[in-house]
């Protein structure tokens, strides 16, 4: 009989435990980390791939030459872009971790296990300093959305050309990469509609998997704005939480 009440106490205590930890869980900010970390991983991963497939279409379809190492050319910019998004994926899965650290220490189970007025303290200071950087960091995202819409938006252009191909049997269009600033004025790379070259272009999987691969990184882009306001909302609610409450014990979970 008395195992029985002990084991039975046991079981109630390991219950009571798990739903502390449960509880202490904060939710809004596991949803907007991961949101992060998605939009990151989509932009980065879908960014890259599309860089790549602009290489091989620059080179097989528009002729376009490597020049020499010292050049800033649009293969040098490609690669300094690719390195750009290696520090961006590194960057924000430290930061993405150090917002969940941020949450777990405003809930009230690390409050409870530490103390009111020195958890309160310190995540009042820590709450401050990652509202100024998460907005910091929301309005990067702004621009790289807008930065990632422009490859888009003349992927689309070439993609409709060939789609229509057929009606636009009898016109004269031309692919002038200086209209994009890609080549230099005197250098002139050029396909036009009708040739051999767009229509093995139009052909290819490397055009339409390059051009929605790049929608798939402005997507990742649009979502990591979204997490990053998410982020400002959960930082803004503790950080009032945290400053009114600081002699109470009140649990954010956020």
């Amino acid at each position: 009989m008395e195992e029985n009440m002990e084991e039975g106490q046991t079981q109630k205590g390991c219950l009571e435990c798990c739903i502390k930890c449960l509880g202490g869980i904060p939710y809004a900010s596991l949803i907007a980390t991961i949101l992060l970390y998605a939009g990151v991983a989509l932009f980065c991963g879908c960014g890259h791939e599309a860089l790549s497939g602009t290489v091989t279409i620059l080179q097989n379809y528009f002729e376009v030459v490597k020049g020499p190492v010292e050049s800033l050319d649009v293969f040098t910019m490609i690669d300094i872009f690719k390195y750009v998004i290696y520090g961006v994926a590194a960057a924000f899965f430290v930061y993405g971790i150090l917002l969940m650290v941020e949450g777990f220490f405003t809930t009230g189970a690390i409050r409870d296990l530490y103390g009111d007025f020195k958890i309160t303290t310190c995540g009042r200071c820590v709450s401050a300093w990652f509202i100024m950087l998460t907005y910091i960091f929301m309005l990067a995202w702004l621009g790289v959305t807008a930065f990632t819409s422009l490859p888009v938006f003349m992927y689309f252009n070439i993609w409709t050309m060939c789609q229509n191909a057929t009606i636009t049997e009898g016109a004269n269009l031309c692919l002038d990469l200086r209209q994009f600033g890609i080549v230099t004025l005197t250098d002139e790379k050029k396909v036009c509609t009708g040739s051999d070259k767009f229509l093995k272009m139009c052909e290819s999987t490397e055009l339409d998997m390059t051009f929605h691969l790049f929608i798939c990184a402005l997507a990742g882009a649009g979502a990591a704005v979204i997490a990053m306001a998410a982020c400002i909302m959960v930082l803004a609610r503790n950080y009032v939480t945290l400053a009114s409450q600081s002699l109470g014990k009140y649990c954010t979970r956020f």
